[in-house]
């Protein structure tokens, strides 16, 4: 079932039912009836009502200014770590700088993405463009793995080549990631909860910092023992790291990206509560998508015999999806006997 097409679908009323679409955010309601056949069933539907509730359902938070402080602090440090990286024939360093180097692109990618999820609803996108979000994520998630291969590769080789390293140089210029990782973690920890975007940006930046910290650390044991192996296999520890990290986010935002239910949206939990609404006898077509990184739309039969009871009921319905599993866009249809409903069977989508 297409998520574009499902909810103008179920928002179709068909002579045994009625249905109704609700989205928060509005103060207010409004909708048209028509009635139908010897039934008495209403026509459609259309309610908009007032939610308090948060995360998946409404318009993502501006981080427009922690991304360019992010961009700006970590490109500055890039070029400073890749040069004294090189003087220093340090690898862990090079490497440490171009996994920096592709947080920079990723926080420029999540940024756009983030950005375009903001712009109004069109005609051809219903939804605005809020799934940019979705395909930012899960091009940083791609993009952090393909430029872990090139540090591993390059690791590899130099622990059998190892090479001096000028460890004093190489503490100092990873101690400034430190605290350049450090802050610009903090600017997205806010939204890190809620939003698989900046999610992704607020955990690259926070394992950068732990990854500069690594690096330190094996600088200074590279100057106690004179061990160089060290450098190349905190290099390859680096790269355990960020495939660690980016893993999870990786299967993260491609499930958002193929319409999965969020993680976070108890299906079973969600039935049961459209099941326990007065006069519901039964549910099915139910579905639940991401429409972006942090909202979330829901469309759904209810069976209800005696028919629709009215606004109040659908409004109340969305409301309570709202509050108890942060589903925003909902799309309810209703029917007096489900059995006549062609996607009433489980295997039929």
């Amino acid at each position: 079932m297409s998520p574009e097409t499902n909810p103008a679908r179920s928002a179709t009323s068909t002579p045994s039912g009625s249905s109704a679409g609700a989205k928060p955010g509005s103060h207010g309601g409004h909708g048209s009836h028509g009635g139908h056949g010897s039934h008495g069933g209403h026509g459609s539907h259309g309610g908009h009502g007032s939610h308090g509730g948060h995360g998946h359902s409404h318009a993502p938070a501006s981080f427009g200014k922690a991304f360019a402080i992010g961009i700006a602090l970590n490109a500055g440090f890039v070029v400073i770590e890749a040069a004294f990286g090189v003087m220093s024939q340090s690898m862990a360093l090079v490497a440490d700088a171009g996994h920096n180097l592709s947080d920079v692109f990723g926080l420029v990618v999540a940024w756009i993405g983030h950005h375009l999820a903001q712009r109004p609803p069109s005609g051809r996108y219903t939804y605005g463009l809020r799934g940019t979000s979705i395909l930012a994520a899960l091009f940083n998630a791609v993009f952090l793995l393909v430029a872990v291969g090139a540090i591993g590769w390059e690791a590899v080789q130099r622990l059998f080549h190892p090479e001096p390293v000028a460890t004093g140089t190489v503490m100092a210029v990873a101690g400034i990631g430190i605290v350049v990782n450090a802050v610009t973690a903090w600017l997205f920890a806010s939204g890190s909860r809620k939003d698989v975007n900046i999610r992704g940006a607020y955990l690259h930046m926070a394992a950068d910092a732990g990854v500069s910290l690594g690096v330190v650390l094996a600088a200074l044991a590279i100057a106690v023992t004179g061990w160089l192996w060290l450098d190349p296999a905190v290099s390859l520890v680096i790269a355990a790291v960020i495939v660690w990290g980016t893993w999870d986010l990786l299967r993260t935002s491609f499930d958002l990206a193929i319409n999965a239910v969020p993680r976070d949206v108890d299906l079973d939990g969600v039935r049961a509560l459209l099941s326990n609404l007065p006069g519901v006898e039964s549910v099915h077509d139910l579905h639940v998508w991401p429409v972006s990184t942090t909202e979330t739309a829901l469309t759904a039969h209810l069976v209800m015999p005696e028919g629709c009871p009215g606004d109040d009921f659908l409004l109340g319905a969305a409301q309570l999806l709202e509050r108890e599993h942060e589903i925003g866009h909902v799309t309810l249809q209703v029917e007096r006997d489900g059995a006549h409903c062609p996607l009433a069977p489980e295997n039929v989508v």
